[in-house]
């Protein structure tokens, strides 16, 4: 795919005199993998909500805020172009930036914003009874319609109006699990993003500065540097390294402490989910035996992934949850984990103890995914937390996430 070159992070312009991301191809790319996975199933068409499934098939974004309001909606049927129902306004917008798009095709929608507006409005009901006329004219209002994510009023309006309703969201999930080159450069693009916001992290990892600044600082470069999206920063340190929280908070940080951090973040929608671990000042041995453990496990995890194994293969090299502090794999979830990343921060593969030693899925070449570990040190309150970005390739894989892990890295040694 990259003929046997570093997969690049080429920055953030287009330029005449080399070749980057082509969106054009990445918009061909995307929707071509949705309508062969439409094409495989029994569907007539796809109902979409999910943002990032919006984004795949229709190639339109708006402000993060609206994420989570199930009122953008987007139709794909067999032989159709995809038709977007958007805020207000944006779907003016993209009549007017979208080329991609049929003007026609781009509607204005609302549907009530998870329930503010009540369903006996009415807003569901005409909703409903446009797309079951849309799917008549494309002569597919007799096959089951695939619905991603859908809010109960919704789904019983669809249901009352004799559509039939399955998931689409497993058939979007598997169009979205091999990227192309030009997914892959915008993840390494994305990554070498978080590479630099760990150096600045670095520098200012000193005793007296909290946790929410280090997240303030995150947040600012991120957007300094491009990102469409900084979804979520986990700052931990000291005493609240162990257990795990997956958060942040106002703690102050301290000579001696172990600190973890992971950064969450788009760039042109392609995530990143990255994290490193530091002490601050000095180290102690066992916060050192603690991140020995972590890495011997990831190495192990990377050295495993190779084209055709199962993710039965990977989860294998990683402790049972007993083995670690917990009571069984479901207290443990997350922590020796790998997951899918693309415009979404789990896609496929899901890897885990908890579910792939019995629901093993094929690594193949062109899946993108993070690998995570944690270890608890013997302190009791310490661990250490690191997690790689990595590419499938024919023979291995490359791994996107290039700041320094290997050892426990001190911040400011005294």
């Amino acid at each position: 795919m990259f003929d046997g070159r570093p997969i690049p992070a080429p920055g953030h312009n287009a330029v005449d005199f080399e070749e980057r991301v082509d969106f054009a191809r990445l918009r061909d790319y995307r929707l071509a993998r949705a309508r062969a996975s439409l094409d495989a199933g029994e569907c007539g068409a796809f109902l979409l909500f999910d943002f990032y499934n919006i984004r795949y098939t229709t190639q339109t974004w708006i402000g993060g805020a609206l994420g989570d309001k199930m009122t953008r909606y987007a139709l794909l049927t067999r032989d159709g172009e995809p038709m977007l129902w958007d805020f207000g306004s944006a779907a003016k917008h993209h009549q007017l930036y979208s080329p991609w798009l049929e003007p026609e095709n781009c509607r204005a929608g609302m549907l009530g914003l998870r329930g503010a507006i009540s369903p006996e409005a009415g807003l569901m009901r005409d909703a409903v009874t446009q797309i079951k006329d849309l799917l008549t004219q494309a002569g597919v209002a007799d096959s089951p319609v695939g619905v991603d994510i859908v809010e109960p009023p919704f789904l019983f309006e669809m249901q009352r109006q004799g559509l039939t309703v399955v998931d689409a969201q497993q058939a979007m999930l598997d169009a979205r699990e091999i990227k192309s080159s030009d997914e892959i450069t915008l993840l390494s693009q994305a990554a070498a993003m978080v590479d630099g916001v760990y150096q600045d992290i670095v520098e200012a990892l000193k005793p007296g500065v909290r946790e929410n600044e280090i997240v303030a600082l995150a947040n600012k470069r991120l957007y300094e540097m491009g990102s469409d999206q900084v979804e979520a920063i986990n700052a931990v340190s000291g005493e609240r390294c162990n257990p795990h929280p997956h958060n942040f908070s106002d703690r102050l940080i301290r000579p001696g402490d172990q600190a973890f951090f992971d950064i969450i973040q788009s760039y042109n929608g392609y995530r990143t989910c990255y994290y490193r671990t530091f002490s601050v000042g000095s180290a102690t041995d066992v916060q050192r035996g603690a991140y020995r453990q972590a890495r011997e496990w990831m190495d192990a995890a990377i050295e495993a992934v190779k084209p055709g194994i199962g993710t039965d293969d990977v989860a294998r090299v990683w402790p049972a949850a007993t083995e670690f502090g917990f009571a069984n794999e479901m207290a443990a979830f997350g922590l020796q984990f790998g997951h899918g990343l693309g415009l979404g921060l789990h896609e496929r593969p899901i890897i885990s103890r908890l579910n792939s030693l019995d629901n093993p899925v094929e690594i193949r070449p062109g899946m993108v995914f993070a690998l995570e570990t944690y270890c608890p040190a013997t302190d009791g309150f310490s661990a250490a937390r690191i997690e790689e970005e990595v590419v499938v390739t024919e023979t291995g894989v490359e791994v996107l996430t290039k700041f320094p892990a290997q050892d426990l890295f001190v911040a400011n040694p005294y």
